[in-house]
């Protein structure tokens, strides 16, 4: 059987090692708007997408693009969130938005802006590279700040593995830093990144810290996790999770959400070995040919844990130990005033769909400016695309709420339960995969599910709900106790059956719903759950001890 032929990417990849492509010299063309369909895809490695405004398309595409940044841990020093801030109001929308895995993008930014937006990432000390493309994305890690030796030990790992899985393209350098608009790849000519190759990953590789009790990072949608074990008060090691991931197609059944396995445990002095030996395991049996079918995950499900774990011990060079004892409890963020155990507080911030902006009656984005500008917090960003305000003075806990109470920000009672438990990505209008509403969706569907909620005598209930506008799963809807799925304008797929704690996936329970159905179709679910659940049991739970075996009953009989 002859070899597959290599996709598209792999061919760009292979030619353009620097992941130069020719962005430089159409930076240099005042003419052009946008770059040319191959260039987008090098842009990725840079943290730039090409998009286009889908609400506006009168006349043909205006172009713009989204920039993300890197940023291990999702954490900002004042001085660098004040840049970003910045650079928001400069050349983006005016909005940061929070990613689900703890960065911001800027959005509306248009190819004039893009040099200076990421010039003045460079020169707040950040970057943007390898924030997306074929390569190991930002790392997360657990935001809560206990300030403990467990925590403070992770997040050190954290950088760690960021710094020992980022690609060494001069590329990045030569065009956004020193502003270079010669042919590159003539300048680089023969340049290889050491770790990746001249073709680097498949596709993306995505890495996760977690701290148990608390599994506030998602770890188990991973590629790679590691599970902090505690032993006395000390990180003696991590249990290592392997070949996790969300994206799916629709109805392509070669592709599949799935969760990470458990692999074995090892201790701290190792992170760096193992990750890379993680990697290059993606990189060298990934599936080159279809990228649909191209993430770790596939290798894990298709050749087994046991020849897996062969496969990395081979080339960490050494074994894996059995794996730790853990129990995680829940997801999520702590919202209000919290001790650090520095004596020091952090404040928890609801963002509404993660978007930090001015709207009436709440001005957020000013509020964090002024609080950040005169108390110099560090800013942490959450997986639930939430904020944490850290290292604050018990001196000016009273001021600072005073600032947010004076821009219409509470800090007292935010939101709601369903509010605070629900992310979205940004789906349309920026995002060329869309294919349904999510964002700007989302918190109406969830007054209308509270109205349910409510009817159905479960007031304040909180549910784990996620939303994507299409099947790809940035907001990881697949592990959601409620999770809804874009599938075509004003149409979704319902999920149900997931985790509090973020540890199984749920299941499709129905397939293609209208918008101005989808309460109708949960109404029955609601009062059901009031029924028949088990003292405080979870709807997730719920479903998945009632619902989903129901459904896999419907699914043989209809077979």
């Amino acid at each position: 059987m002859s070899e597959a032929k290599p996709s598209h990417n792999e061919v760009l990849k292979e030619n353009s090692p620097t992941l130069a492509g020719t962005i430089a010299q159409t930076l240099a063309d005042e003419e052009a708007d946008k770059f040319s369909k191959d260039d987008s895809q090098f842009l990725k490695f840079h943290g730039i997408y090409q998009q286009d405004d889908r609400d506006d398309r009168k006349g043909g595409k205006k172009f713009m693009f989204m920039v993300r940044g890197r940023l291990p841990g999702g954490i900002l020093g004042p001085d660098l969130y004040l840049a970003y801030d910045k650079l928001a109001d400069e050349y983006g929308n005016q909005t940061l938005r929070i990613t689900s895995r703890q960065s911001f993008q800027f959005h509306g930014v248009i190819k004039s802006g893009l040099g200076k937006v990421i010039k003045g990432i460079n020169d707040a000390m950040a970057d943007t590279l390898a924030a997306c493309g074929d390569v190991s994305r930002n790392v997360m890690s657990p935001p809560t700040p206990a300030t403990n030796a467990i925590r403070e030990a992770a997040l050190v790992d954290c950088r760690r593995v960021s710094e020992a899985l980022l690609p060494v393209t001069p590329a990045y350098v030569d065009i956004w830093v020193e502003g270079v608009k010669l042919d590159l790849n003539e300048k680089h000519e023969g340049f290889e990144d050491p770790l990746y190759g001249k073709t680097y990953l498949p596709r993306k590789f995505k890495t996760a810290f977690a701290i148990p009790p608390l599994n506030d990072t998602d770890v188990f949608t991973n590629c790679l996790g590691f599970i902090a074990i505690e032993e006395n008060g000390e990180l003696v090691g991590y249990n290592l999770v392997v070949g996790g991931g969300q994206g799916r197609t629709h109805n392509n059944t070669k592709t599949y959400p799935r969760c990470g396995d458990v692999v074995g445990f090892f201790t701290p002095d190792k992170i760096v070995e193992v990750s890379k030996a993680v990697l290059t395991v993606h990189r060298d049996f990934g599936d080159r040919s279809d990228r649909k079918h191209a993430r770790l995950k596939y290798v894990l499900e298709e050749q087994g844990v046991d020849w897996f774990r062969a496969e990395l011990e081979k080339r960490a060079g050494f074994s894996l130990e059995p794996a730790r004892e853990y129990h995680f409890e829940s997801q999520g963020d702590l919202f209000g005033w919290h001790e650090q155990t520095d004596g020091n507080l952090f404040l928890g911030l609801h963002v509404s769909m993660g978007r930090v902006k001015d709207a009436e009656g709440a001005r957020l984005k000013s509020a964090l400016r002024k609080i950040v500008e005169e108390y110099r917090a560090e800013v942490r960003l959450s997986p639930s695309q939430n904020i944490l305000l850290t290292g604050i003075d018990a001196a000016n806990k009273d001021a600072i709420t005073q600032i947010l109470a004076d821009h219409g920000v509470t800090v007292a009672n935010q939101s709601t339960a369903l509010q605070r438990a629900s992310i979205a990505c940004p789906a349309l209008p920026t995002c060329g995969l869309a294919l349904a509403e999510s964002e700007r969706y989302l918190p109406s569907l969830i007054d209308q599910i509270e109205g349910a909620l409510n009817e159905s005598g479960l007031n304040g209930e909180e549910i784990v709900i996620r939303m994507t506008g299409c099947p790809n799963g940035c907001a990881r809807p697949y592990m959601a106790e409620l999770g809804f799925v874009g599938k075509s304008p004003k149409k979704y797929q319902i999920y149900v059956g997931g985790s509090e704690k973020s540890i199984r996936l749920n299941t499709l329970w129905k397939d293609t719903v209208l918008e101005e159905d989808i309460v109708n179709e949960l109404k029955p679910l609601f009062e059901r759950f009031k029924a028949e659940r088990h003292d405080a049991e979870r709807f997730g739970d719920w479903c998945n001890r009632v619902v989903v075996p129901e459904i896999e009953a419907a699914t043989a009989e209809e077979n």
